[in-house]
């Protein structure tokens, strides 16, 4: 692949843990034309040293957390990274959980000039939570008889899509991780604009 190849596309799957965006990548990378790299949260996190963890996969409103200074920068090297491989004519889907408006913004400013999908993966609360209880116990925030709906939880489902529009948006309640990523095709095939994110997501 030389540096005068097209520029890849890139695929961004903005939504709350345990909404379906890793199912849609392996969807994508299964059923997509040329080859589809995965650069998202899960890659970054095994990347991350504990020190730092839990890195861009820090929940909102958690400022105070000693990895919260990191995360801009961080998101700053994942976004640099789906860009080189982009102008190499790579194609890229970014599945993460944007909530916080200027850091998604500088990430926007680092794909400009690049073909960009921004696509809301919502899923409805009890749904996550169903899921959630379906994982490994110990990896995710369930409920108790206390507390049916941990705050973090809630967190997520009110700041995960608050502060932009987007290109697509699919629901993997009811629709199935090939339906979602036959939709995100079709809307591939209309050629996203270059800037689109950034017009997308306004600080």
């Amino acid at each position: 692949m030389s540096d005068s190849a097209p520029p890849g596309q890139i695929v961004i799957l903005n939504g709350a843990p345990r909404s379906g965006k890793s199912s849609i990548v392996s969807a994508i990378q299964e059923s997509f034309e040329g080859t589809w790299m995965n650069i998202g949260v899960d890659v970054a996190r095994s990347m991350t040293p504990p020190e730092a963890q839990p890195g861009i996969g820090l929940r909102p409103g958690e400022a105070d957390h000693a990895a919260a200074p990191l995360v801009p920068l961080l998101y700053a090297a994942l976004y640099e990274s789906v860009a080189a491989h982009s102008r190499l004519g790579l194609n890229v889907v970014v599945d993460v959980g944007h909530h916080d408006l200027a850091t998604a913004a500088d990430c926007a400013r680092r794909l400009a000039g690049l073909p960009v999908l921004f696509v809301g993966v919502r899923c409805p609360l009890d749904t996550i939570m169903e899921r959630r209880r379906a994982s490994e116990e110990g990896m995710y925030a369930t409920a108790t008889q206390d507390e049916p709906v941990p705050p973090p939880v809630l967190r997520w489902q009110q700041e995960v899509h608050t502060h932009w529009a987007y290109d697509l948006e699919v629901d993997t309640s009811v629709q199935s991780p090939d339906q979602c990523a036959a939709a995100i095709r079709r809307r591939l095939d209309s050629a996203p604009a270059p800037d689109a994110f950034a017009r997308l997501v306004k600080p």
